[in-house]
């Protein structure tokens, strides 16, 4: 989540036991990770990994008896890049040996339909409509025939900034509506994309008029699958029989799939509704407005241009005498995770709702293997809310990688499994609580006795996870997994709600204004798992209790957010900062290392801590007043592409580092931003 956009409110009055708690009791024990690289290559090949956390799967009265491992000689990943300065200017700064260029930003045209983007602000909606949309965030290279320089990105676009995308800003009429034409240049420069790209004279470009490229915006037909689809909740005017919706907005963190589709993920969409009667539980415990949109795109309702209700439908107090007759359930056709099949410029995108209605996030998967289920994690981002696994019924096909229908494959995997919340002991060992009919509430009531069927647990995932005792998180966004060894990594973004007074002497972090990157593996059923802080953000002159990872002047960071393991095993994370020492160093930043390289002396992997913190290096600072998001990759790992959002007064000319000269102005564009090595190499390595 960007930090211009979201209320950052605290909704969960659960009264569960904090994630604080839990951190005061586990750093007390001080749990570590343990592993090797041959553990990792047995997960690869789909052998099983024993528990990777000291403290977690074993009975404390049996012994464990390895036997031995013979690892082949593997020459060891390195970084290779000196860590940079932290930059205040309005450009891009990257590692030495990098060059940074600006490609796809706001407003370019995907196809002929529309007009080329006009500095003024004054493209229409429909030129808005054939275009990349505003605030590019997650993101993910898919390969045409397996190629590392002719692509498909598939994008989402988070959010806009209404004074950049109109002339003079938004404008309302004397009555205070918005114009239509505004309001729906606003509805097509949210939601995701996708769009060709190739590599020419080692430079990439956008291909003009490629079939493939495409546009999802709050406007757009879409199928709703899993439990929801067809249920009372999700019936509207618009789709009597509940099985398709409109739209997606406010699209953040992303995802991918074993069989080549993508996941976008809805975060802050409950700012786009107003109910101004009386609010069901479900909308109240995810923060739809009682008084207006963020946008105020309801207010359009009545214009004579206005088609199926496409603006009536934003306000969704109830007015009439059924669900027919109203839009009361429109906000209950939004909160999922959304597939696409980005090499199709026919499909639908889908609506995966058994992987649960809140803020999505990011939605990774695990390491696929040949006949075990197939997991997708992904966090809540809000205050104090939680994480959530989904594991599919279907166990895994190798021949389901490459099928002749993408989204077929999506429904085996994705409209039936199980979806759980995480629970973290204080001991380093945690649980996955299923959200199913029949599952205890810790008041010894069931989610089937408070909420009915599946599709009740799904409407108020929330609620559900509240109900059973799931840990509330500070802040839970990206995840991403280690394709080495199967752990997975969270990025707790930060958690201004929490009060000095829901913590002790052994976590004194409330508010939590730096964040922290969390890790676990799970137990081979997918019930338990065990668990560690990977990083602590703070500044480099913090206190020994804020500065619980040793961090420097060259690695300080705050508010990580998003994240993404390279196919060899670097981590890369993202920093959308607002604590005021971290800002006044630097922008927004990326960091990169390798977490199997952080072990002791007996080759056991460790947190970063202030004896190893040196490899964890900064590697891309974003100009002022921007949030660096998103990454992907080419298979080939020669090509890196990051999203800058929100900039201040940026790009000046399309070379992302060239510094917008002072006393310029420029209407500031969202961009995807491509980073390479000048000798052609691999990113990230020597």
């Amino acid at each position: 989540m960007s930090r211009d956009t979201g209320d950052n409110l605290d909704r969960n009055l659960s009264g569960n036991l904090p994630m604080a708690s839990v951190m005061d009791a586990y750093l007390s024990r001080r749990t570590v990770m343990r592993g090797s690289l041959g553990a990792a290559i047995a997960m690869i090949a789909g052998t099983g990994l024993t528990g990777c956390f000291d403290g977690g799967g074993d009975s404390d009265n049996d012994p464990v008896v390895e036997p031995p491992v013979t690892e082949p000689e593997v020459p060891k990943l390195a970084l290779g890049f000196t860590s940079i300065p932290g930059s205040r200017t309005d450009a891009c700064v990257v590692a030495a040996g990098y060059s940074a260029y600006v490609l796809a930003p706001w407003g370019t045209p995907l196809n002929s339909n529309g007009s080329a983007w006009k500095a003024d602000g004054s493209n229409t909606s429909v030129d808005q409509a054939n275009a990349m949309g505003m605030h590019h965030d997650g993101m993910h290279f898919f390969p045409i025939n397996g190629s590392s320089e002719d692509g498909l990105l598939a994008i989402n676009f988070e959010y806009i900034d209404a004074d950049a995308l109109h002339p003079a800003g938004p404008t309302t009429d004397a009555s205070g509506n918005r114009p239509a034409e505004e309001v729906r240049k606003e509805i097509n420069a949210h939601g995701a994309g996708v769009v060709r790209l190739s590599k020419v004279n080692g430079r990439w470009q956008v291909v003009d008029n490629d079939p493939l490229n495409r546009r999802f915006t709050t406007a757009t037909l879409m199928d709703i699958a899993g439990p929801l689809r067809g249920t009372d909740h999700v019936k509207t005017p618009f789709s009597v029989d509940g099985t398709q919706a409109r739209g997606t907005n406010n699209n953040c963190g992303n995802g991918f799939t074993p069989w080549g589709t993508y996941l976008t993920c809805e975060e802050n969409w409950p700012g786009i509704f107003v109910n101004k009667g009386v609010r069901p539980a479900d909308q109240q415990r995810i923060g739809v407005s009682t008084s207006s949109g963020n946008y105020d795109w309801e207010t359009a309702a009545g214009d004579p241009s206005e088609v199926n209700g496409e603006f009536t439908r934003f306000d969704v107090t109830p007015t009439g005498a059924t669900a027919l007759d109203d839009y009361r359930n429109e906000a209950s056709t939004y909160g999922y995770i959304v597939e696409i099949d980005p090499y199709s410029a026919s499909t639908l995108a889908v609506k995966r709702t058994a992987l649960g209605r809140f803020r999505h996030e990011g939605c990774c998967p695990g390491l696929p293997v040949a006949g075990k289920p197939v997991v997708w994690y992904t966090g809540d981002d809000s205050n104090n809310e939680y994480l959530y696994k989904f594991v599919s019924t279907a166990l895994w096909d190798e021949a389901d990688a490459n099928p002749a229908d993408r989204l077929a494959t999506g429904a085996k995997y994705m409209d039936h499994g199980n979806l759980y919340v995480a629970r973290f002991n204080p001991d380093g060992t945690g649980v996955w609580l299923l959200l199913d009919v029949n599952t205890p509430t810790t008041t010894g009531s069931t989610l089937g006795a408070l909420y009915g069927d599946l599709a009740g647990i799904i409407l108020h995932t929330r609620g559900a996870a509240d109900a059973v005792g799931a840990t509330p998180m500070d802040r839970p966004e990206w995840t991403t997994v280690n394709p080495l060894n199967g752990d997975v990594y969270l990025t707790l973004t930060n958690n201004s709600a929490r009060t000095p007074e829901k913590v002790d002497a052994a976590n004194p972090r409330g508010p939590n204004r730096h964040g922290h990157i969390i890790r676990w593996h799970d137990s081979d059923d997918h019930l338990s798992f065990t668990w560690d802080i990977f990083v602590f953000g703070a500044n480099a002159a913090g206190t020994a209790d804020i500065n619980r990872s040793g961090l420097t002047e060259l690695n300080q960071f705050a508010s990580p957010d998003g994240m993404s393991f390279d196919s060899r095993g670097i981590l890369w994370f993202q920093t959308d900062n607002g604590e005021s020492t971290l800002t006044s160093y630097t922008n927004d930043q990326m960091l990169a290392v390798i977490p199997t390289d952080l072990v002791d002396a007996n080759g056991t992997q460790v947190p970063v801590n202030a004896q190893n913190q040196v490899d964890l290096r900064r590697f891309f600072v974003g100009p002022n007043g921007c949030e660096v998001t998103g990454i992907a990759f080419t298979p080939d790992n020669k090509s890196l592409f990051v999203n800058i959002q929100h900039p201040g007064n940026w790009p000046y000319t399309d070379v992302a580092t060239a510094v917008t000269p002072a006393g310029s102005s420029v209407r500031p564009r969202a961009s995807t931003v491509v980073i390479q090595r000048d000798d052609g190499g691999e990113i990230g390595i020597a």
